[in-house]
């Protein structure tokens, strides 16, 4: 069976940079894209994604559009998607789930719980 793929989707490369650094150094199989409509793109080409890392804060469509647009997908409603955000105020987490994701993590990213996430998600 082949592994399935973590999509990252920042709009930093600074971000994504240290997220493949964490994600590679584990083996764990990943691509990266910086816009809402990359991630759909790729989506929709099927490239074995199996879980997605969703910035929320980023210009054009941002990550509660971008997470909608994918639950929109029947082929994708059931896909792994966790926010990774700075937004840490008061109810920014229900936000994110209540946009469609299955959980959250805020920055600077706990790696640990990241990979726990992760290693659930991408094992079921």
């Amino acid at each position: 069976m082949e592994q399935k793929q973590v999509l990252i989707v920042d709009d930093d490369a600074r971000n994504i940079f240290a997220l493949k650094a964490v994600l590679k150094s584990r083996n764990i199989s990943c691509m990266a894209v910086g816009t809402g409509a990359e991630a759909l793109r790729v989506l929709s080409a099927g490239h074995g994604i199996g879980a997605v890392l969703m910035d929320i804060m980023m210009p054009d469509m941002d990550g509660y559009e971008t997470i909608a647009a994918i639950r929109s997908m029947p082929e994708n409603n059931r896909l792994p998607l966790i926010a990774v955000t700075a937004k840490a105020m008061v109810g920014d987490r229900e936000k994110c789930l209540e946009a469609g994701a299955d959980n959250y993590i805020s920055k600077p990213i706990d790696v640990d719980e990241l990979l726990l996430q992760l290693h659930q998600y991408l094992s079921e």
